[in-house]
């Protein structure tokens, strides 16, 4: 990874991660991400890794279960999604260690709710 990499967390700590600095972010509203009020970073593109023991997580996976969304079992944080089908993984942006990331990452808005395209 390069030298300008993001760091995040859960509020407690079991969870973590380390990203290279992605160009954007993505905000879907879908019926669960808009419940979530997650930041999708998405790797690829970006280079990263999610750091936590193998149980610190409860993952969800639901309708076509491609996707498994990862809550952290002690605080309860929402820190990740992990493919069930390949090797793609998105952290929650919100969780930066340093706040000023959210609001200095451009964000796009999806409509995972229905047409499945960029807002923007």
């Amino acid at each position: 990874m390069s030298d300008d990499i993001i760091t995040g967390s859960c509020h407690c700590g079991a969870v973590r991660y380390e990203i290279t600095r992605p160009k954007g972010a993505t905000a879907c509203n879908c019926s669960i991400c808009r419940r979530l009020a997650a930041l999708w970073v998405y790797a690829p593109p970006v280079k990263g890794r999610v750091i936590a023991e193998p149980d610190a997580t409860i993952a969800y996976a639901w309708g076509d279960k491609e996707l498994a969304f990862h809550t952290c079992k002690t605080c309860g944080a929402t820190t990740h999604w992990a493919s069930l089908i390949d090797d793609r993984f998105a952290v929650n942006l919100r969780l930066a260690d340093d706040p000023d990331i959210v609001a200095t990452t451009r964000v796009r808005h999806f409509d995972g709710a229905d047409s499945w395209t960029f807002l923007d």
